[in-house]
């Protein structure tokens, strides 16, 4: 069996190879997007059926057709989530040497 690091990476690798959403891509959302995205999906199965859902939704940073819950597998979700994170940590460190660091 995977362990989550194993998954977040293959989801993370997936993105980038199927997906084109590469470090040169990452460096469109300079804005903490890849991070609030993440949180939703880290957070979708919290509020699954509940009125704080559609509050959660309300912090999907981009068009809603990006969204692509999968509730029967909350594993996937997870890794979607760990996945965004991972990029907008990779964007901050500066991983793809294009963008400045942000300032404090």
């Amino acid at each position: 069996m995977e362990t989550g690091i194993q998954i977040i990476a293959k989801e993370r690798q997936r993105q980038i190879t199927e997906e084109g959403w590469d470090a040169d891509h990452d460096s469109e959302h300079c804005e903490e997007e890849l991070a609030a995205a993440g949180g939703v999906y880290a957070l979708a199965g919290a509020t699954r059926g509940t009125f704080r859902y559609s509050h959660l939704l309300e912090s999907w940073p981009w068009d809603k057709k990006w969204f692509k819950p999968t509730p029967d597998d909350r594993v996937r979700e997870l890794a979607k989530a760990g996945a965004l994170i991972a990029a907008e940590i990779d964007w901050i460190n500066g991983e793809d040497g294009n963008q400045e660091q942000p300032q404090d």
